[in-house]
């Protein structure tokens, strides 16, 4: 519950009566527009606007509904107004490999996603489920279903989210996104069949724990084999069903043998150069910080960050973004001393 007292005073224009209102709410909200829109810094710009808007507003606000749910509401709608804004600008050509890949397993559609840094989520995963969620809070930010929530309609992606993910009503999400409830019926059902065509199965091995001995092991595996160029190794440690993707490349390949192919082409390309990688953590998953030599000075450079999604004892996808400008948001520098 809001205090009455401090509602009033934001209203008569205390803007620190204000910031303290919703200052429980900004990391939540940050998570909710990163997940619709895929983008951290994005998702950053959308919040900015939302309590500003929500200052300018505060005098209408009523109390009929929460100031969660009013912030909420007025998120979500700045999150569909980006996303449409963006669809009438030109669209942007996605990056190929720097050298000639061999076939793909499939070519997609071009995915502009970032990935999170885990410190943006820890206090997030930390909450007590929302009564009607149907997603456990470590799911929703997890790079599979942010993957999957940007191959939804706008409007889908947020009824999905506001629904199964936060737990509001019906009612509640129809009132947000100013549409009948019947409509918002049908945009979840149809959200959740795309979903559940993207997601992995409950029967499915379950990923080691986050942060366990099982898991630091099989990912260190990885990167000893990745930074030797050890193929084979790295092979060895795939589930047979492995994806390897490189968003927003439209390239993807699945199964040991396809990822094997891709992964001989990249290391023959890169030649002798030596590779880096430091461990962090994206998106609830163990993750690597890449640096590649420079060749023509003693240093190494950023390239690009890799994500693993583990499954029971294997890795189930490689994830591996090519952008090196989503390093520094993981507190890591562009180059590093040999």
């Amino acid at each position: 519950m809001v205090p009455d007292s401090a509602l009033a005073r934001a209203q008569a224009g205390d803007e620190q009566a204000f910031s303290d209102l919703v200052a429980g709410y900004l990391r939540e909200l940050h998570l909710h527009c990163y997940r619709i829109l895929g983008s951290v810094a994005d998702a950053e710009d959308v919040v900015q606007e939302t309590l500003l808007a929500a200052w300018r507003g505060l005098g209408q606000y009523e109390g009929r509904a929460s100031l969660r749910a009013w912030l909420y509401r007025i998120a979500t709608n700045r999150c569909l107004n980006a996303l449409r804004d963006n669809s009438r600008r030109p669209q942007r050509q996605p990056p190929r490999p720097p050298f000639d890949p061999p076939k793909p397993s499939r070519q997609g559609e071009p995915v502009w996603l970032d990935p999170i840094p885990d410190d943006l989520l820890d206090e997030i995963a930390d909450r007590a489920q929302e009564p009607g969620a149907q997603y456990e809070a470590k799911e929703t930010f997890a790079l599979a279903f942010v993957a999957a929530l940007q191959h939804l309609p706008p409007r889908q992606r947020a009824a999905l989210l506001l629904r199964d993910a936060l737990g509001f009503s019906s009612p509640e999400v129809a009132g947000m996104l100013e549409a009948s409830e019947a409509s918002v019926n049908s945009a979840l059902q149809r959200a959740r069949s795309t979903m559940a065509t993207r997601l992995p199965g409950a029967d499915r091995d379950r990923a080691p724990l986050p942060r366990s001995a099982r898991e630091r092991d099989l990912a260190a595996r990885f990167a000893s084999a990745y930074a030797a160029d050890d193929i084979d190794a790295i092979v060895a440690l795939l589930t047979d069903d492995a994806w390897y993707t490189m968003p927003p490349v439209t390239l993807e390949y699945q199964g040991p043998a396809a990822i094997g192919n891709f992964l001989r082409e990249s290391a023959s390309w890169r030649g002798q150069r030596k590779q880096r990688l430091i461990p962090t953590r994206a998106n609830g998953q163990p993750a690597y910080a890449c640096y590649l030599y420079d060749g023509q000075a003693p240093i190494f450079r950023a390239h690009g960050l890799i994500v693993l999604t583990l499954e029971g004892d294997r890795i189930r996808a490689i994830t591996r973004f090519v952008d090196s400008s989503v390093l520094p948001r993981f507190g890591f520098p562009r180059t590093l001393p040999d």
